[in-house]
């Protein structure tokens, strides 16, 4: 039986509403990436990897120079149908620390529109270590709320109460003989690993053995990511790559 189930949340709505249960809270998935969790107004997102086409083209890999504009635009629209008090970026929300002080003008115009009126939290991660107050909002390592750990690097302890992004999780299944690849949250109802929010990320099957330690198995869902909404598939619908 699945520890994370999918139900109609509001009676009449067009389409039912994921919820995914961890250790009692109930959780709700995106399109975008982005996880709300209702009872804290809170909205959680993870490895926004702001400014990577910078980076990358320092580096001399030349990138369309728009994945912090698009990244922010898909966090405003996930912000918009939320409204949340509150907003936890678990991590890597730029893929170079020194960037954060380098942001378009009009990039920061609009983080600062986004972060008016809320709470707004950045934990720090291993691409991002360290963060200038420029940025706005309250920096850590990391954020309780209601005995769940947010974190941006999953913990090596056995089913640890947290939601924790790094991995960048992906899922592969076979469908009608048709391979399919997506961006999921991936969870056994005690952890969540976050999929990567930003742009311009990739991402690693949650059969690598990078995930091995983190989820008891048999219990391993992962909430495949579609342009339609988000689906559960067990652990024995999964393919590695």
């Amino acid at each position: 039986m699945l520890r994370a189930k999918a139900e109609l949340i509001a009676e009449g709505s067009a389409e039912p509403r994921s919820v995914i249960f961890i250790t009692g809270q109930a959780l709700t998935p995106t399109a975008t990436g982005a996880l709300y969790w209702e009872a804290e107004s809170t909205l959680i997102v993870a490895d926004l990897h702001l400014e990577k086409g910078l980076a990358f083209a320092r580096l001399g890999m030349l990138l369309p120079p728009y994945d912090t504009r698009t990244t922010l635009k898909r966090l405003a629209a996930a912000i918009g149908s939320f409204a949340p008090r509150r907003v936890v970026a678990l991590g890597d929300s730029f893929h170079r620390a020194e960037l954060a002080a380098s942001l378009d003008s009009s990039d920061r115009e609009e983080l600062g529109r986004l972060q008016q009126g809320r709470e707004w939290y950045w934990v720090l991660g291993n691409h991002d270590p360290k963060l200038p107050r420029s940025i706005g909002g309250i920096i850590c390592t990391a954020l309780t709320i209601a005995g769940l750990t947010l974190r941006h690097e999953p913990s090596d302890k056995v089913s640890s109460r947290e939601i924790a992004g790094h991995l960048h999780p992906v899922a592969r299944i076979s469908r009608r003989g048709e391979l399919i690849r997506r961006k999921c949250f991936a969870t056994d109802g005690n952890r969540l690993v976050m999929p990567a929010f930003g742009a311009y990320t990739g991402g690693l099957n949650v059969l690598d053995d990078a995930f091995g330690a983190l989820f008891l198995r048999r219990q391993l869902e992962a909430w495949m990511i579609s342009k339609s909404g988000v689906y559960p598939m067990q652990s024995r619908a999964l393919l590695p790559d």
